[in-house]
């Protein structure tokens, strides 16, 4: 059996992984890159689209689900397995992302029409991605769901969004019963509306999250305080609270927690302040957490069945039309505006910065993760200026960032959740987080609690086992070798054949990737070795 890493390895977005048993292939989750990655979008995917089986989708967000139609769209026509509220949220998350790959196509389009290039098309169009949902297939929480004799499955409540999850999946191959878990994104413990994070009790091979494997979160009445003042304080100077948010999932949790503020009888917290939800796709997802109690924490589903609806409260306003939105900037003091994008890349969120990065008075509050490369980013890292909508901005307001109101668990809480295993996994493969986090995350978990772990690199293969776990190396350092793209050992054996690639030409291509740094003396030496197998082949033949 073989894995390959082909998104969320050594970074935060793009989320692929593909499993490849001696009968099926089969993606684990099927992610946009965003960021500085997110030019890697547009290359073609690194198998082939009808060979692949089936689909794991952990959960709706777009890193992770928004390469979808894009699979849809060039082949693939098996089904994409994910809980009923994750395909409810990808029903509204996926056409909005084609809306907005046509959007950016357009006006990248317009730039191409002056310059005299060739226009482009739109990775998939919101059409797309409504033809892409006739193929998910829906499960629940604790269903066993077989594929086939050799391979089921069974998803588990991650507690990061609603509906997210994390999977089981047992294979049957060689004599052999394996059990891969993917974690997904998993969430903090006693967070409101979802329920904490599934324990997993064992597992042959664990592939989990790091996004946060470096940080440690506030507390929960830290960062609910930390919130209101900052409110309190923006408000009394004449000013708007700006806050970014994810529309699933954040924007949520903020609401449960201005209803809880709002509706203190006894200190009357944020009376008068108005809360905006600029964000048709927050809108829509808010209604459909409405529609899937079955994702709720205990707390809340006491709290509905009294006839409280945390997403509801005076003076909060959603507003869907364009004209609505635009009406917001025109407030210039003692509003909440909660918008997306959540890393300021797209969307609603970029006209209101406009309006109030460069007001004194004004604050932005940034309650999620942000990508390397991404606006968010720029602003949260201390930019004086940026360029958003064309115009150069100068920040002036107040730039504050919550981390403890991120869906993701922090370093602590992944150890915890770790430490649930009663028989510990052969290996642990520390995914999706930046390099840093990863490899930190990596070390001491394996200090802590005596775990093997590994960082593996976007294009690695490892064979797997339960005898052995073995890498087959990098695609991108096959590439800087053969100056094409490889996707392993065999394909690269064939390219030799085909074309009578010198040894000798080899070799000085091994040694120039060396000197640059694109490869690693210790890649080098295999590949090197493989080399000499493929030549002694072609004597015997």
């Amino acid at each position: 059996m073989k894995v390959t890493f082909l998104g969320g390895a050594e970074i935060v977005t793009g989320s692929c992984f593909l499993v490849e048993t001696g009968k099926k292939k089969f993606l684990v989750d099927c992610g946009l890159f965003q960021g500085k990655e997110e030019d890697l979008n547009e290359e073609p995917f690194d198998f082939n689209v009808n060979s692949i089986d089936f689909v794991i989708l952990t959960h709706a967000h777009i890193d992770h689900s928004g390469r979808v139609p894009r699979l849809v769209k060039e082949g693939f026509k098996g089904p994409v397995y994910a809980t009923k509220a994750t395909a409810d949220l990808c029903a509204i998350m996926l056409p909005d992302s084609g809306h907005i790959q046509e959007m950016e196509t357009e006006w990248q389009n317009r730039k191409r029409t002056r310059a005299g290039k060739e226009l482009v098309e739109p990775l998939y169009t919101a059409e797309d991605a409504r033809q892409s949902l006739q193929y998910f297939k829906h499960t629940f929480y604790g269903d066993i769901i077989g594929v086939d004799d050799c391979i089921s499955m069974r998803f588990n409540d991650a507690g990061h969004i609603l509906g997210s999850s994390m999977v089981e999946i047992w294979i049957k191959e060689g004599g052999e019963n394996i059990k891969l878990v993917f974690s997904g994104d998993i969430g903090q413990n006693n967070q409101p509306i979802l329920r904490d994070p599934s324990i997993i009790k064992e597992a042959d091979y664990l592939f989990i999250e790091s996004t946060y494997g470096n940080r440690l979160h506030e507390s929960f009445n830290d960062r609910v305080g930390k919130l209101h003042e900052i409110i309190d304080k923006t408000v009394k100077r004449g000013g708007n609270v700006i806050i970014p948010s994810f529309a699933v999932g954040r924007t949520q949790e903020l609401l449960y927690h201005l209803n809880s503020l709002k509706e203190d009888k006894d200190n009357e917290y944020l009376r008068g302040v108005k809360v905006f939800i600029d964000s048709p796709l927050a809108i829509s997802a808010t209604r459909i957490f409405v529609d899937n109690p079955q994702c709720y924490d205990e707390e809340t589903v006491k709290l509905l069945k009294t006839g409280d609806n945390p997403f509801e409260f005076d003076d909060l306003y959603f507003t869907r039309t364009a004209e609505e939105s635009m009406k917001i900037n025109e407030i210039k003091g003692g509003a909440v505006i909660i918008s997306a994008s959540g890393m300021c890349n797209a969307g609603r969120i970029k006209h209101h910065l406009k309006y109030n990065l460069w007001r004194p008075e004004a604050s932005v509050v940034f309650v999620g993760y942000q990508a390397v490369g991404t606006l968010g980013r720029a602003i949260k890292d201390g930019a004086q200026r940026v360029k958003i909508l064309g115009d150069e901005i100068g920040i002036s307001a107040e730039i504050y960032n919550i981390d403890g109101f991120s869906g993701h668990a922090d370093r602590d809480g992944l150890l915890d959740w770790l430490s649930g295993f009663t028989k510990k996994p052969r290996k642990i493969f520390v995914v999706h987080g930046e390099k840093d986090s990863a490899e930190d995350f990596a070390k001491l978990a394996a200090e802590r609690l005596g775990l093997e772990t590994v960082v593996p690199g976007m294009g690695e293969t490892i064979e797997i086992g339960l005898k052995k776990v073995v890498s087959t190396g990098r695609k991108d350092l096959h590439k800087a070798v053969t100056g094409m793209k490889v996707p392993d050992i065999s394909e690269l054996t064939v390219r030799v054949m085909q074309v009578k690639v010198k040894f000798m030409e080899a070799m000085d291509s091994i040694y120039k990737s060396v000197v640059s740094g694109q490869l690693e003396p210790g890649e080098a030496g295999r590949i090197i070795e493989e080399l000499h197998r493929i030549l002694d082949e072609e004597r015997a033949g």
